[in-house]
């Protein structure tokens, strides 16, 4: 059989191959941007979105322009588009240094102890930012991430480094108050809340963070949104939330659009400063001048890099910024549960420990699950991690 004429070949457009090359080309990246879509509008870990008339009342806050929440001072992440192939290949090449050799084991308190009134200030560190504070009999849960994972699903992310939690959720006494500083996943959980929302009875979030809860199914009497500077009080306890230096989004299109922040809780028996996350800046030192000192300060150390440096601080920067707040104490918090940037698992515990040190302020490390004496004078600074 002779070739087929030029002229009697069907167009290029029409011909098998060319059809199966130009469906896989664009078929299978917009199947995979559907897919993707449709997953992250039906997941509910994502959480909910602010309605029309969150946007219009949050148009009162001064951290608020142009359909976005913004930061006092300009701040970038400095990563540009040549930056991420080098990042990425750096965060999820192994890397034995930036988790433990071995699981981490906690400390568990006695659950009589925990379920018991506190005559003084008590904290348990459950590892990253998340704790316990018991303050003038008032059980406080802040940034209470208890999943095994900082991600909207499991297989998005590296397992927490410990065995487990130093108090199962079930275990924890009522909760009258949580406290969120921010919506991102290693401190606000899907599965967390669903296990706490119906035995705590009042939950303190920045601006539009609520319209995650309500998709939870936490009631709206029980959600209080608060603003920078926004002052109130709950059950005795006098609060403010206060600025931070960060940014907020659990999906692709949602940054900025819910607050963050930090978190001043003060009582009859003690005084906490909860940093949340943030870079440095002089937001610290004003809220020193407004509402310091305090008892104890529990400031970020941890996740950062030089290439966000403006929004996750460096260990002397956390020193720093401790004393800015005028800490009588202060704990790094946001490390020795997840890997969530390049350096080693123990650099910010190092590092901190000797920016204290040489600036003269006093740091207390205690192990995850070690109950907290606020009233005493027994400050926890043995180096645990050291040789794990």
């Amino acid at each position: 059989m002779g070739l087929v004429p030029a002229y009697l070949r069907p167009p290029m457009w029409k011909r098998p191959w060319f059809r199966r090359t130009t469906y896989a080309l664009f078929g299978i990246p917009i199947g995979f941007v559907l897919l993707t879509s449709l997953f992250m509008n039906l997941h509910p870990a994502f959480g909910g979105s602010p309605s029309k008339a969150d946007r219009e009342r949050f148009a009162a806050s001064a951290q608020y322009t142009g359909g976005k929440f913004h930061n006092s001072l300009p701040t970038t992440m400095d990563l540009s588009l040549g930056d991420y192939p080098g990042m990425l290949v750096k965060f999820f090449r192994p890397d034995p240094g930036r988790e433990p050799a071995h699981k981490l084991k906690v400390l568990h308190p006695d659950p009589v102890l925990v379920a018991r009134p506190a005559a003084v200030p008590r904290l348990t560190w459950f590892g990253h930012s998340a704790f316990l504070l018991q303050l003038d009999s008032l059980n406080v849960l802040l940034d209470p991430m208890f999943g095994p994972v900082p991600a909207p699903v499991t297989w998005l992310g590296r397992p927490r480094f410990t065995e487990g939690l130093p108090i199962a959720v079930d275990s924890l006494p009522h909760i009258d108050a949580i406290f969120f500083s921010h919506d991102h996943y290693d401190h606000l959980d899907h599965g967390s809340i669903l296990k706490l929302k119906d035995r705590t009875d009042a939950f303190f979030v920045p601006l539009g963070v609520g319209a995650h809860l309500r998709a939870w199914g936490v009631p709206e009497e029980r959600i209080h949104e608060l603003d920078w500077w926004q002052e109130t009080t709950y059950q005795g306890l006098d609060l403010a939330f206060a600025p931070a230096r960060h940014f907020s989004g659990r999906g692709l299109m949602d940054r900025f659009s819910t607050l963050w922040g930090s978190w001043v809780i003060k009582g009859r028996t003690g005084s906490i400063y909860f940093s949340g996350d943030g870079g440095y800046g002089p937001h610290f030192a004003e809220i020193g001048e407004r509402y310091g000192p305090f008892d104890l300060a529990l400031m970020e150390c941890g996740q950062y890099n030089e290439l966000w440096a403006q929004i996750h601080m460096m260990p002397e920067e956390t020193a720093q910024a401790a004393m800015d707040v005028r800490a009588k104490h202060f704990m790094p918090i946001h490390w020795g549960s997840f890997a969530l940037a390049m350096h080693t698992w123990t650099d910010p515990v190092v590092r901190v420990v000797a920016a204290a040190q040489e600036l003269g302020v006093p740091i207390t490390t205690p192990r995850i699950g070690e109950v907290l004496d606020l009233g005493g004078n027994t400050w926890p600074s043995e180096p645990w991690w050291a040789g794990l």
